[in-house]
């Protein structure tokens, strides 16, 4: 059977137009925001009426029940639902980026053309079950739209990769190397797969993840690209804290790797929050990386920092074309994720 690379398909990069945006509305009873759900709920109805002015936003709901009462919900934060469709897919746990579908995309014979790609998925190496009904959701989705469907058989989360759309796929060793995920691969087979259900030839490899980050280091908490030739990457500044040495680890690298045509990247340093933002005692993922690019606006998490500003304009400038919009991210990082990790893009 030919693999999607074979077939001329690509997963184009985040900043190209979009179709729309997939959520999957948190259930009460998962392991996510099992103390703070109603306090999380008014910063997820903004990103989506942020997101729902430029664009399209699917949400999987669970039922038909559970649609009218998320739409009571969004009603209530004055966020409207006039670009809002609900798609009745069951999931336990919020983060669409890492069960959601991966679309590609080609064109051929003057027509463009769209599939996707369902990744396996066990809840970042087993840590919360039950994950079946999450790991369904896009061949549910793809049977709906009745796209192509690709299964490469091999476990893989959607935050842990970063595409330019040229080419180049960057990822972290700390996660897809971790043997929770897929003890029969090396990292030769690994490179395989990305090659041939990516449509990349360009594979490269970053070290750690952050602190407080229990995907085992996805990359979107870290290093972004922001255009097909420029990187954005976080930086700690605080030679104490435990992001300080494997964040500069990755910047080394970094500063050592080259795209697929052979040329080094622009690199730009973001700031990290200048606090540790805790839950219970734990160190929560805070960053800036996290940030979600859709069409003519990019949602980025604020943590009423004092390195917020600095983060804004920082993005602002690299996005000239599209409005940096900051959303209090403090309760939804609570779950240990945000925008860019509850977001997966629908290419156009």
């Amino acid at each position: 059977m030919e693999t999607p690379a074979q077939l001329g398909y690509r997963m184009p990069a985040e900043w190209k137009p979009h179709a729309g945006t997939w959520l999957t509305w948190p259930w009460r009873d998962g392991c996510s925001y099992p103390d703070n759900y109603d306090a999380m709920v008014p910063a997820y109805a903004k990103l989506i009426r942020v997101i729902a002015e430029h664009e399209r936003v699917n949400i999987n709901v669970w039922d038909a029940e559970m649609e009218a009462w998320v739409r009571t919900l969004l009603t209530k934060e004055q966020t409207p639902t006039t670009n809002v469709a609900f798609h009745h897919n069951p999931s336990c746990e919020p983060w669409c980026r890492d069960h959601g579908p991966i679309f590609l995309i080609r064109d051929q014979a003057g027509r463009h053309e769209r599939a996707i790609v369902d990744w396996g998925y066990n809840a970042w190496g087993g840590k919360y079950p039950p994950w079946e009904l999450d790991d369904n959701v896009p061949t549910r989705i793809a049977e709906a739209a009745g796209l192509p469907l690709f299964l490469p058989k091999m476990i893989l989360e959607g935050g842990s990769i970063e595409v330019n759309g040229n080419g180049t796929v960057l990822t972290t060793e700390s996660c897809l190397l971790n043997p929770n995920r897929n003890p029969s691969l090396n990292r030769e087979k690994i490179e395989l797969h990305l090659r041939d259900f990516l449509g990349v030839s360009n594979i490269l490899w970053l070290g750690e993840g952050i602190a407080g980050d229990d995907t085992d280091g996805h990359i979107d908490d870290m290093t972004r690209f922001v255009n097909t030739t420029t990187l954005i990457t976080a930086i700690e500044e605080d030679p104490s804290d435990d992001n300080h040495e494997p964040l500069r680890d990755n910047l080394n690298r970094l500063r050592a790797m080259r795209d697929e045509c052979g040329n080094p990247f622009r690199l730009v340093t973001l700031p990290m929050p200048a606090r540790r933002l805790k839950w219970k005692g734990n160190r929560l993922p805070a960053s800036y990386a996290n940030f979600y690019i859709a069409n003519g606006v990019v949602v980025m998490p604020t943590f009423a920092d004092a390195n917020d500003r600095r983060a804004l304009e920082t993005l602002q400038k690299l996005f000239p074309d599209r409005r940096v919009v900051g959303i209090d991210a403090r309760e939804i990082i609570v779950g240990l994720g945000s925008f860019h990790c509850l977001t997966q893009q629908e290419p156009a």
